[in-house]
Parts: C-alpha cells; structure tokens; sequence
C-alpha cells in the first residue's frame, strides 16, 4: 500500500502523475486494508478505539524516549554534537575526528565518515549510515543512525558504541 498527497500543482500534472502512479498500482489486500487502517483509525466510540489509543501512545512514547536517550549519549561523545530529532526516526550526529583519523581514511580511499562508521560495523556490528551520502557541508563528517531499536537493546548498542568511540578517538588522537 502507499499514499500520496499532491497539492498547488497544474490539474494536468496531476492528472499525469495519477497515469503513472497507476501503471505500477496493483496493490495486495493486506496492504489495501493497512492503508484503509492508517488513513482511518478507529475513531472515539469505536471497539477497538481504547486499544488503539493505549498501544499509539506507547509507540509513540516508546520513540521519544529512545530518540532522547541516544541523542544524549551521543552528545556525551568525545567530538560529537547530535541535534533532538524533530519527527523522524533517525539522528544525525556530527563527527569532529582526529586528524590522524582524516590522514588514515586517505591512505584507504574512504571518506572519513564511512572510514568511521567501517569501523564501528567491524568492531560491533552496528549498522550507521555515512553522512557523506547526504549531500553535507563540505569537510564535515556525520553518520545517521536509527531509534528503531528497543529500548531494552538500544541500551546495549549505546553501551558497544560509546566503547567503541573511546578506542576509536583514543587510537586516532
């Protein structure tokens, strides 16, 4: 299933996108009736309503609590400054790396954010995403992480990767 809004564009547009759109659509019923669902949640009064309620806000508070948690332990990082995310599912932190880190990144073809977020993946496992790829301010260095996790795992991915930043900076400095 999928959902697209178009709005302030030429009818024909419009009409042009929807011709597109439709020779691709041949969407399966579990995913016709989960956009059915998001588009029209039960309302006050429904059966299901009370559920509904309890089991978004736990989601949702869930994610906030995650978002925070990892913001915070990353802004505890040595050369880390990471903003609150605002509605997605993903931080953004911003690398400050040792000069030796930038120099050793050269000499192996890699940009040092995806020379950084290699060897966070070879030392723990633990999948970032290089900033690089984002399109970022030159010179600057980032990796995007996810807040996915549970709770109760996210504790031990903050723990394995505050490790590992430690050794890292400490090798690089």
């Amino acid at each position: 299933g999928g959902y697209m809004e178009v709005i302030g564009l030429d009818s024909d547009v419009k009409n042009q996108l929807y011709k597109l759109a439709s020779v691709n659509l041949c969407s399966n019923v579990p995913g016709q009736i989960l956009m059915s669902l998001v588009m029209n949640p039960p309302k006050s009064g429904d059966g299901s309503y009370e559920l509904f309620s309890a089991e978004r806000e736990a989601i949702l508070s869930s994610l906030a609590r995650r978002a925070k948690n990892l913001a915070q332990a990353l802004n505890k990082l040595e050369g880390v400054t990471c903003n609150d995310a605002e509605g997605a599912l993903y931080l953004f932190p911003c690398l400050q790396l040792p000069e030796r880190a930038l120099k050793a990144a050269e000499e192996v073809g890699m940009v040092p954010d995806a020379f950084y977020v290699r060897k966070l993946l070879d030392a723990t496992g633990i999948v970032v995403v290089p900033g690089s790829g984002f399109g970022q301010i030159p010179g600057t260095w980032h990796f995007r992480i996810t807040i996915l996790p549970l709770e109760g795992k996210l504790l031990g991915i903050i723990s394995q990767l505050t490790a590992f930043h430690k050794q890292f900076m400490e090798e690089f400095r």
